[in-house]
């Protein structure tokens, strides 16, 4: 009988084959909220650094609605996360689904050599789960 990994053992990097949606660090939160709905994504990395300080989040982008002011007048730089959450391109979909969990985040950057190369989602890990249960 023929071992079959796990699908939690797959690595993540398998997951990181788009590229990283970006806003420079002069984008609005009204610019941000444009490109999460063009690119179809729930976060953008904000600035162009190799190795990102901060992420905004549709989240974000909602509480600033919410707040009543107004996205168009208030820089996404201001108000992105910098606690950063970070897992190297060979961890595990078990490792990173558990370090979501641990810090109860959405988003995790995957980085390789020090360079980011992906943002991996809990929409992602719930794919890679799902394909899995039914394939069962």
């Amino acid at each position: 009988m023929t071992d079959i990994p796990l699908v939690g053992s797959t690595p993540i990097s398998s997951l990181t084959g788009d590229s990283v949606v970006r806003v420079p660090k002069n984008a609005s939160v009204a610019d941000a909220a444009r490109e999460l709905v063009s690119q179809d994504v729930g976060v953008v990395v904000v600035g162009d650094d190799e190795r990102p300080a901060a992420v905004l989040s549709e989240r974000d982008v909602v509480r600033v609605v919410a707040a009543g002011n107004d996205p168009a007048a208030v820089l996404a730089a201001d108000i992105a996360s910098t606690k950063l959450v970070w897992c190297s391109a060979d961890a595990t979909v078990d490792e990173t689904a558990n370090r979501m969990m641990e810090h109860y985040i959405r988003h995790v950057l995957v980085e390789e050599d020090g360079a980011l190369i992906g943002v991996v989602s809990a929409r992602d890990l719930l794919g890679v789960y799902s394909s899995d249960v039914g394939e069962n």
